[in-house]
């Protein structure tokens, strides 16, 4: 159904790209996906950070461990001297029956311990470029979805404008055609035209109707789908249709393209990451070299514990002699990978320049197709005029006068079609070329020139 003019919204284009963008839940995920790489990035800043954990454990041993004087064997002792051994047996004998107890059978224990790594051999970096890479990945990657949701909505938007043209000369057609039919029955009954004469009229006049009908139906989807995409049950297009009367050159299309397409800005950013892996896997034939230090907090539980330093500070060197892992495949992996990106990027730059030039072409197609249909246009108007008024003296048929209307239609519909092409083509190329925020300039261009 067709909003009414009360409950309609005008909106221009650059007002729907607007809401387009605050309302699309595509890119609001887009944009939380953003989000994500982001707080990624900020984690990976913290790995040259020490690690500090804070530890506490609670033991219950079987029985408490204890040491006593007969466990050890003193008696058996000898040096060989009698006066020596003889004591070294009075105090076996006195201490026989001592028992010292070591560790008590319910433990609790609590400390600080700190783990730095110093040198990785390049891993630390490696990774925090590849988390650098990922949020520009995701940052293209909402570029990419931007620009996609902008050509629908160019497309969606003059979808709408085109159709109310097309109704507007579907009814304009119908009326005109009315009015032939009309007049020809009236020059019927008047014996100054025959029969068939005013059937051909009436016959002419029933198409128009239906293609003034289907017209209107194609109009009600057209806004249905505009109305969908930017979120607005009466949202209805304010702009026009216009055919400006400039395009930059190709070339400077394609500059523009290379430097700021997000497709490329994405493999760009895989590259990046497919580097940092490479530099991450060989970081494994590397040693590693970190500080370490703990702190006991509570430890009194035996008598070891307390004769025991409270804390101890220390470096260490790891180094990996053979790794199951395959360091070396998985460097090869990497480079194959890094290779793999090189190549798409080599291919969708040349896939992205072909499709700049197909659209730039489109345009200034459609640019020379409407000019010229400007031509063709005032001639079936005059055609049109002067085959009714030759029916009028009875010099025409009313087929000649339908078919002079319908090349009027058909001229009109051509060029509004061009227009709409090149309103879709400009907007396409203005995405694919990453400037489509310049579309409102050439909708003022336009319109100061007076094209439309």
């Amino acid at each position: 159904m067709l909003a009414s003019a009360s409950y309609a919204t005008p909106l221009s284009f650059e007002a729907a790209w607007r809401q387009l963008q605050a309302r699309h839940q595509g890119l609001a995920a887009e944009r939380a996906n953003v989000d994500q790489a982001e707080a990624r990035r900020q984690a990976a800043r913290a790995l040259f950070l020490p690690q500090l954990d804070l530890g506490a454990s609670y033991v219950h041993l079987e029985r408490e461990i204890e040491l006593k004087g007969s466990d050890l064997n003193l008696g058996r002792v000898t040096t060989g001297e009698h006066g020596l051994d003889a004591i070294i047996q009075q105090v076996a004998q006195g201490i026989s029956g001592l028992t010292l107890p070591l560790v008590e059978q319910n433990l609790v224990r609590a400390s600080v311990t700190a783990l730095w790594p110093l040198f990785t051999g390049g891993r630390i970096t490696a990774a925090q470029d590849i988390r650098a890479a990922q949020l520009d990945e995701a940052q293209a990657q909402l570029r990419l979805r931007e620009q996609a949701l902008f050509e629908t909505l160019a497309e969606r938007y003059f979808t709408v404008v085109l159709a109310r043209e097309l109704l507007a000369t579907r009814e304009q057609s119908r009326d005109s055609l009315a009015r032939h039919h009309e007049h020809a029955f009236k020059l019927e009954q008047r014996g100054q035209v025959a029969r068939i004469e005013r059937l051909s009229a009436q016959a002419a006049y029933q198409n128009a109707r239906v293609k003034a009908d289907n017209a209107r139906r194609n109009l009600e989807l057209a806004e249905l789908a505009l109305r969908d995409l930017v979120g607005d049950p009466g949202a209805s297009p304010a702009n026009p249709l216009f055919v400006g009367s400039g395009l930059a050159a190709l070339d400077e299309f394609m500059l523009k393209m290379e430097a700021s397409h997000p497709a490329i800005r994405v493999l760009a950013a895989k590259l990046e990451q497919a580097d940092g892996a490479i530099r991450a896997e060989q970081g494994r034939y590397y040693p590693e070299v970190f500080a370490f230090g703990n702190y006991s907090l509570h430890e009194r539980d035996s008598i070891s514990a307390q004769i025991s330093p409270d804390w101890v500070v220390g470096l260490g060197v790891k180094v990996s002699l053979m790794d199951r892992n395959g360091r070396g495949s998985l460097v090869q992996a990497a480079r194959s990978a890094e290779l793999q990106v090189r190549h798409l990027v080599a291919q969708t730059r040349q896939d992205l320049g072909l499709l700049v030039e197909q659209i730039w072409r489109q345009a200034r197609q459609a640019q020379e197709q409407y000019r010229a249909l400007a031509t063709t246009l005032v001639l079936a108007e005059e055609n049109l005029r002067l085959r009714q008024h030759a029916f009028t003296q009875g010099l025409s048929t009313s087929l000649e006068v339908t078919d002079a209307e319908v090349r009027l239609a058909g001229a009109r519909t051509q060029q509004q079609a061009s227009a709409y092409q090149y309103v879709v083509s400009l907007a396409r190329l203005l995405a694919v070329s990453g400037q489509p925020d310049t579309f409102t300039q050439y909708q003022q261009q336009a319109a100061v020139q007076g094209n439309r």
